[in-house]
């Protein structure tokens, strides 16, 4: 059994997790160490989670389950239903849920510019406030339209990848990424706490 202090990520997806290694180091203190658990989408996430965390042997850990909303109504539904299964583990106290309000890609939207430097395009920044992206949570399919204005240069993992050092940790447009970065500082918050 280890003592060292974990954050550790349950991902839906490959993408989630080349996006968080960029942005972490701009958010997690250095002597927690960030751990990755990436599913096979969102069933398999579903289906494994709860054992997961319960045999998960760091007593310093701390766990973040995230996955995309997609095309679901209601993200509060999605959540309960995580909160459940974290529950059955045993570990709920140590666990927050975050949903990406649609998908991952709705994060990069409220963030174009760390999208133009990352991805090396220019004159993303303009479609910031346009009415259709505004309110990057609301935009029903965020990963087509980033394909869209950047002109297929995006693609999920690499462009994830190249985007995630660029974010910027205060930016306030989604609420869905401003509440990952709660949820991050949260969890800091109990690990730097522990002796």
């Amino acid at each position: 059994m280890t003592s060292r202090k974990e954050l550790v990520f349950l991902l839906e997806e490959e993408s989630a997790k080349a996006m968080l290694e960029g942005l972490l180091p701009k958010v997690l203190h250095k002597s927690i160490s960030p751990r990755f658990i990436v599913f096979e989408g969102k069933q398999d996430l579903e289906k494994q989670m709860v054992n997961r965390i319960r045999f998960y042997m760091n007593t310093y850990a701390r766990f973040i389950v995230m996955r995309d909303q997609d095309s679901a109504p209601d993200p509060t539904t999605i959540k309960s239903s995580l909160m459940k299964k974290c529950e059955q583990s045993g570990k709920d106290s140590l666990t927050l849920i975050r949903i990406a309000c649609r998908e991952l890609e709705s994060f990069y939207f409220g963030d174009l510019a760390s999208v133009e430097s990352g991805l090396g395009i220019e004159g993303l920044v303009k479609y910031q406030n346009k009415a259709k992206y505004r309110n990057p949570d609301d935009i029903h399919s965020p990963g087509n339209e980033l394909m869209k204005i950047t002109k297929n240069q995006y693609q999920k993992v690499s462009g994830s990848r190249a985007i995630g050092p660029f974010l910027e940790v205060t930016n306030q447009r989604s609420t869905s990424f401003k509440n990952l970065i709660l949820a991050i500082q949260k969890l800091e918050g109990q690990l730097l706490a522990l002796s």
